[in-house]
């Protein structure tokens, strides 16, 4: 996994409307969460918590993007069925997940495979990571990620909200 401090891999990956996003278009800083399939349970209410939550990151000057290996295609569907509107990169070889030390090998049912791991990193405007979360729990999870930005920002913890 990526530490604090480390530079966060530069990318290049098509969204769900097959535009070309990169890393480096984001002037702010910005989460890049990683998350195993589109339109399972435990990524669909992590992308719908971030979606509910992306006017406070905005608010912030933080800009979101989820990345997995789904293809554009499925991407456009899982957006347009949650109304999901930051943007689902398309990392279909896993290239960019293994990048950020984001992808492997995964077992599940008996059987092995190569996968995305849910992990999440917070890149600071200079390109650098801020913050980095290993095997997130879906649920509750953008919160938890605003309320680490927020006491960074301040020094304090959060309100209770």
């Amino acid at each position: 996994m990526l530490e604090t401090g480390d530079d966060a891999p530069e990318f290049a990956l098509q969204n769900q409307h097959g535009e070309t996003v990169r890393r480096s278009d984001f002037d702010g800083r910005l989460v890049v969460y990683f998350y195993p399939r589109a339109g399972t349970d435990g990524c669909t209410t992590e992308a719908q918590e971030f979606e509910a939550a992306r006017d406070e990151f905005e608010n912030c000057g933080v800009g979101i993007v989820g990345i997995s290996d789904d293809s554009v295609e499925d991407l456009e569907s899982f957006a347009t069925d949650h109304d999901l509107e930051f943007d689902l990169l398309s990392d279909p070889e896993g290239e960019v997940a293994t990048l950020y030390d984001s992808y492997g090998e995964k077992q599940m049912f008996g059987n092995t495979f190569d996968g995305v791991f849910r992990t999440t990193y917070v890149v600071d405007s200079d390109g650098t990571i801020e913050a980095a979360y290993e095997d997130v729990s879906a649920d509750g999870h953008a919160e938890a990620v605003l309320e680490d930005l927020a006491e960074r920002r301040t020094g304090q913890a959060a309100p209770e909200r």
